[in-house]
């Protein structure tokens, strides 16, 4: 039997644009890009012609990311409880009325560009969780790589020809017509949108002011427990704000140490696009060969070194060059980061999480655009070789932080070590012990609320075991309905994908837990697991589980984690079993947990 004959074939990594929802919310997307980049240069080119300040540039570019320090993670509650679509398409339209009053009032003042800037800045915290929100729930677990990619294109990829453009018109001295194209293309966005059918999100939590000061800090609380996305956060520090140094050094760098004309500078940035198209079409077709974090160790380490190259350059056309490979290799990043978001966070709290990561993103953005007012007093070339080395250094932290990237060496054993390992007795087992308990609320703080009627509960029904490197604890397809709690030691999980490899691989420490989706729900495992070093767990039997979820805090950590690996471990045949999980099955796990412990206590 052949392969093709064995196997289901793979699907296009270009099949999605068969997907009429998608193909509109993308072509909304292409055309508001292009009227978004003509805006950004125009505002730049105006501020320094009238200027000749990289400081004044700076500033221009730093009020596009002002307003997330007030409405970021407010907006990320409000997408959380209104209808994410209405979201969008009412920014749209506020958007177009906004841009399309700066030629007036910027014969006023010049002042008056900050402030629409702003004010446009604003409203826009609010379409883009909302946006990427949804992508997930229009494209298939599948199709979510090369949807990524192809939304790349239209997001970043696109503004070629916005900078072009605006380059053009900027040397035809025609540069404020830009915005009313911008004004047009919002319009247009805002139809697009309105014909894209998005299921609406069920909203159970009040959506008072008192609701939504109280969740204001959840995305942050939600990736501070969750290891990949922390790693993910804590790598783009050091890359976001060498990023927004050099995106304001562009402009002087070109006109005083390359010597380039305005038109050649929009070329530049028009190049980085191509580039940018580029990668992006290549990652539709290769986002699945590889996993997340090794491609944001492979884009910010070729990022970084061309852009030290372009740091020592005299000639455009060779600076053009690298430029546009460094576009290029921007989007292996853009696409990884964005799955890591939408694979690791559930539905429901899309919004929240998506607007904290856009917080940080911003406020180190702005801290590196900040620092671009050195250039007035120190040697442009300087500082992009300082910062160049930097982001190469943040390659080298992706490949180490959990969650994100293992040594090749050691990510071919832990394949090896999936396949092969054998179903081991584990090794010592006894009760737990109020020590046991004591350790795991230090790994897992949201049992730090636990009443003491839980904590007996988990040391009488509870069982420490210890597993050799090497043990398989779970496979996949197995019943049982015990879960795991991590003390000590590493394991690994994943699910064979029948052609010898592994899907959905992750690394486990201190702290995780396994098996919840077979305890709560009485199905099969769904991932094989097995343990990399000597391996301590806390076994725990279901009905003692339930009684935990009656913790808010822990409640959402577990569930977020069923959701995330049912998404990525469940085949498609499977969903179907699963329809409905992740909103109403989960809020009645933790209503019947809730209404448990009640009953309990008045007994």
């Amino acid at each position: 039997m052949t392969a093709a004959a064995g196997l289901p074939a793979q699907p296009s990594p270009f099949g999605i644009l068969r997907n009429g929802r998608f193909v509109r919310l993308w072509t909304a997307q292409l055309v508001s890009t292009i009227g978004d980049a003509l805006t950004s240069l125009a505002a730049g080119i105006i501020v320094y012609e009238r200027t000749q300040s990289a400081l004044s540039v700076g500033l221009i570019l730093m009020a596009t990311a002002v307003p997330t320090l007030v409405f970021g993670l407010i907006a990320g509650v409000v997408v959380d409880r209104y209808d994410r679509k209405k979201i969008m398409i009412a920014a749209d339209i506020l958007r177009a009325a906004v841009v399309v009053t700066i030629p007036f009032l910027l014969t006023a003042s010049i002042v008056w560009l900050y402030i629409l800037v702003i004010v446009s800045a604003s409203i826009t915290q609010f379409f883009s969780p909302a946006n990427e929100s949804v992508l997930p729930e229009i494209a298939s677990e599948e199709e979510l790589g090369a949807a990524n990619a192809i939304m790349a294109i239209a997001q970043f990829g696109s503004t070629a020809i916005g900078f072009a453009a605006a380059g053009f018109l900027a040397s035809t001295k025609s540069i404020e017509a830009v915005f009313f194209v911008d004004a047009g293309t919002f319009l247009f966005s805002a139809l697009m949108i309105s014909l894209v059918k998005v299921d609406p999100l069920e909203v159970t939590e009040h959506a008072g002011i008192g609701s939504v000061i109280r969740d204001i800090g959840f995305g942050a609380k939600f990736i501070a427990k969750t290891p990949i996305l922390r790693s993910l956060n804590l790598v783009r520090v050091p890359v976001l704000l060498c990023f927004g140094l050099q995106n304001v050094l562009l402009l002087p760098f070109a006109l005083r140490a390359l010597h380039a004309t305005e038109f050649e500078y929009g070329l530049q940035e028009g190049l980085t696009s191509v580039g940018f198209v580029i990668g992006s079409l290549a990652m539709a077709r290769l986002a699945d060969r590889l996993r997340e974090g090794q491609w944001l160790v492979l884009s910010y380490t070729a990022m970084g070194l061309m852009s030290l190259v372009y740091s020592f350059q005299s000639s455009v056309w060779v600076a053009v060059s690298l430029i546009a490979v460094s576009g290029a290799m921007n989007a292996p990043s853009f696409v990884a980061g964005r799955l890591i978001n939408q694979r690791n966070t559930p539905r429901e709290m899309r919004g929240r999480v998506f607007s904290t990561s856009y917080v940080l993103r911003d406020v180190v953005y702005l801290s590196g655009m900040a620092l671009a007012g050195l250039a007035d007093v120190i040697d442009v070339r300087l500082l992009f070789m300082v910062s160049s080395i930097v982001v190469i250094g943040a390659g080298a932290l992706a490949a180490v932080l959990p969650g994100l990237g293992l040594p090749a060496a050691e990510w071919r054993r832990t394949m090896t070590l999936l396949r092969t390992a054998p179903r081991a007795a584990l090794g010592v087992t006894r009760p737990a012990t109020a020590a046991d308990i004591e350790a795991l609320g230090r790994h897992i703080p949201a049992l730090a609320g636990m009443a003491q009627r839980d904590r007996d509960a988990l040391v009488t029904r509870g069982r420490v075991l210890d597993a050799e490197a090497g043990t398989a604890i779970t496979r996949a397809g197995d019943t049982g309905d015990n879960a795991y709690f991590i003390l000590s030691g590493r394991l690994v999980a994943g699910r064979a994908s029948g052609e010898g490899q592994y899907q959905s691989l992750s690394s486990m420490g201190a702290g995780d837990v396994f098996g919840e989706i077979a305890a709560l729900t009485g199905s099969p495992r769904t991932a094989d697991v097995v343990a990399e070093e000597p391996t301590t767990l806390l076994e725990v039997p279901a009905e003692t589980l339930r009684r935990l979820m009656a913790l808010p805090d822990f409640s959402s950590l577990v569930l977020g984690k069923m959701q995330e690996r049912l998404t990525r471990t469940t085949s498609i045949g499977d969903l179907p079993r699963f329809g409905g999980f992740d909103q109403s099955m989960l809020r009645q796990m933790r209503e019947e947990s809730i209404s448990s412990t009640e009953e309990g206590e008045m007994a």
